[in-house]
């Protein structure tokens, strides 16, 4: 658990450098404050439930999170044209009471296990309606910020932070958010779809064979 609160801290740079990334396709305003609420509360009690989690428990939780994140990003596009094509792709999610409520749930996610939470997010706005990967991609890094912000300062008061590995963390996570940004750009949106959800699928067959080792 020590180290899911160092891994949140120090990759909360990470987050900051794709919103600078992505900023010129992040959606209105009213969405970003109707999904922010949300995000505060649900990190807080991530954050508050991960150290009240036995470590044992944690390790068998990790990759299944990791997982059915990755799936659900991957099944995506199947369950949004199955819902009422009410805002789709147009950067106005679908009826307010549940994407608040389906937010709260991918905050609780993100201040429980910070790493997976990109993941749970991109499948998160998808299902909502925004269908623009990279307008997508913006919306997340943003409520990332929000979600792992509360999260890391939590962490930091109750002395679970691990300061110098969190500092090298930091400084190669801003590096890597934005250079990320340009990447994504560049590489377009199918691509980036594929290698999201290749590098989930890595990081939850990892995180498995770490625990059955």
């Amino acid at each position: 658990m020590t180290a899911s609160a160092t891994n949140t801290v120090g990759l909360w740079p990470a987050n900051l450098g794709g919103v600078v990334g992505f900023r010129r396709d992040l959606p209105a305003r009213p969405v970003i404050l109707a999904l922010a609420l949300p995000s505060v509360t649900g990190g807080a009690t991530g954050a508050v439930l991960l150290l009240r989690t036995p470590p044992r428990a944690f390790g068998v939780l990790a990759p299944l999170l990791v997982a059915a994140a990755t799936a659900l990003f991957a099944l995506q596009g199947p369950i949004v044209r199955r819902l009422p094509a009410r805002g789709r792709g147009a950067g106005r999610p679908r009826p307010v009471a549940g994407l608040f409520v389906f937010q709260f749930g991918v905050g609780v996610y993100g201040g429980f296990f910070g790493a997976g939470i990109g993941l749970m997010m991109l499948a998160a706005l998808g299902i909502a309606g925004l269908g623009d990967l990279h307008r997508m991609n913006g919306l997340k890094n943003l409520l990332a910020v929000v979600i792992n912000g509360v999260a890391a300062g939590y962490f930091a008061a109750r002395g679970a932070v691990l300061w110098g590995d969190a500092g090298l963390m930091a400084v190669g996570a801003m590096l890597g958010g934005l250079a990320g940004a340009g990447v994504a750009h560049r590489l377009g949106r199918r691509a980036v779809r594929r290698v999201v959800i290749g590098v989930g699928a890595v990081a939850s067959a990892s995180l498995a064979l770490r625990l059955l080792s």
